[in-house]
């Protein structure tokens, strides 16, 4: 918006002009605790004072400019000191000023500038109706003492005025509504993107956040639990076979050098944002690897996928990977089943994920049905793709997780020897 201005604009009204325009309407610049406006109020002193002086040399018919008018003339300024504090007060406070100055006959001139200020801080401060009252009330008092007051008035032998006069007043007083209310509305329209941008650098910072913790969440609830059940394998076996008890404790090193790995590379993003990361992203094509930390927990996994394996976008598949591996790490911690079966099956623009045990569950209030972080997870990162999970107990028994991932841009390819092939079936014993 701001560079939609062309370059004169911008040079005239600079950082200072433009941070007064955009204030926010609720607290204006001079709210309780900041500095009054001395300068600009002296300034209009100066030029309303000086100016109505001039102007009496050039209205012989009106009453010259005396200590009264002056005390008028600095009264109304002098109120404009406190236009951001008490704007109604002002508005109504200038509008009798200038009101009493006309009545008693001082020459016309500088002297609507003090009603202007007044009547524009009202306004832009949101003052409206007293704005308009205080402006309305100053014309109908000149229409008074201008047409039928004027014999009791001065100056002496005054006439009625002409009524041509009074479309220039009321052209005049238009004009500063007009300008007041579009000062108000555009300031108001900046509040409102500026609240915008504000809100959306909130949701951007709760969504990063949001990813963080589930990537910590998915990344240490998996490896710790394989390391917990390691370490009962070590424990038991210690004295009575050595041998795997060094086989569970090499498990437990790996689990946590990866673990330790990915959430470095987690850290990383934060301290450097917009670095690429060191590693790429886990993804479906480390399902061997994840099987094998499975059964290396004990539990073993059959893999099976059907249709036509497509290259998923990197989000897709690491959410895909996540929503795998935290299913997994929930049948190690919570299902009395040894055995897991995982299917992958793409449909066309969509990928279909279920993962199923035979249970029954060893724990009825911590477990995943129960709706743990695990769970509200793999619902985020699916529903962050436009897809869903729904997650509870089978018919049959055992518990089930199936979450739905649209493929949308997604390539088809042809499997090569590296991955699984079409209704193959994987079994890790």
């Amino acid at each position: 918006m701001e560079n939609a201005r062309p370059p004169w604009a911008r040079r005239c009204l600079g950082p200072v002009w433009q941070r007064w325009l955009s204030a926010s309407p609720e607290e204006p610049r001079g709210w309780p605790g900041t500095r009054l406006p001395w300068l600009s109020t002296l300034a209009a002193m100066v030029i309303v004072t000086a100016g109505s002086g001039f102007a009496g040399h050039k209205q012989p018919e009106r009453v010259p400019v005396d200590s009264l008018a002056r005390a008028l003339l600095i009264a109304g300024t002098a109120l404009l000191l406190f236009r951001h504090r008490c704007p109604r007060a002002v508005a109504l406070g200038t509008a009798v000023a200038t009101a009493v100055y006309l009545a008693a006959g001082y020459p016309f001139g500088p002297v609507f500038l003090t009603l202007a200020l007044g009547v524009f801080g009202a306004i832009v401060a949101g003052h409206r109706t007293v704005a308009w009252c205080a402006l309305g009330g100053v014309w109908v008092s000149h229409v008074l003492v201008a047409h039928w007051l004027h014999p009791w008035l001065p100056p002496a032998h005054d006439g009625p005025a002409p009524w041509e006069q009074e479309f220039y007043v009321t052209a005049w007083a238009v004009a500063v509504v007009a300008l007041s209310e579009l000062v108000r509305v555009r300031r108001e329209q900046l509040a409102k993107a500026r609240a915008e941008r504000a809100a959306a650098q909130r949701r951007r910072a709760d969504e990063e956040r949001l990813r963080i913790a589930r990537e910590l969440h998915d990344v240490l609830a998996h490896s710790i639990s394989v390391i917990n059940v390691q370490a009962g394998v070590g424990l038991a076996l210690l004295d009575s076979d050595p041998e795997q008890a060094r086989t569970a404790l090499t498990t437990i090193k790996d689990a946590s050098k990866e673990a330790l790995g990915e959430v470095r590379q987690v850290l990383d993003t934060l301290r450097a944002p917009g670095n690429a990361p060191r590693s790429p992203a886990p993804g479906l094509d480390r399902l061997p690897e994840l099987t094998e930390q499975a059964r290396s927990a004990g539990l073993a996994v059959e893999v099976t996928t059907e249709g036509t394996r497509a290259a998923l976008p990197p989000g897709t598949d690491l959410a895909a990977f996540r929503i795998v591996q935290e299913a997994l790490t929930n049948t190690v911690r919570y299902s009395g089943s040894r055995t897991a079966r995982v299917l992958l099956h793409y449909a066309p623009g969509e990928l279909e994920i279920r993962v199923d045990d035979d249970g029954p569950a060893t724990s009825v209030t911590d477990g995943p049905a129960a709706g743990g972080n695990g769970l509200v997870g793999m619902r985020e990162r699916a529903a962050a793709l436009g897809g869903s999970v729904a997650a509870g107990p089978r018919p049959d028994g055992g518990f089930r997780v199936r979450a739905r991932i649209p493929l949308a841009g997604s390539r088809e390819r042809a499997p090569d020897a590296d991955t699984v092939t079409p209704t193959a079936t994987e079994e890790e014993s």
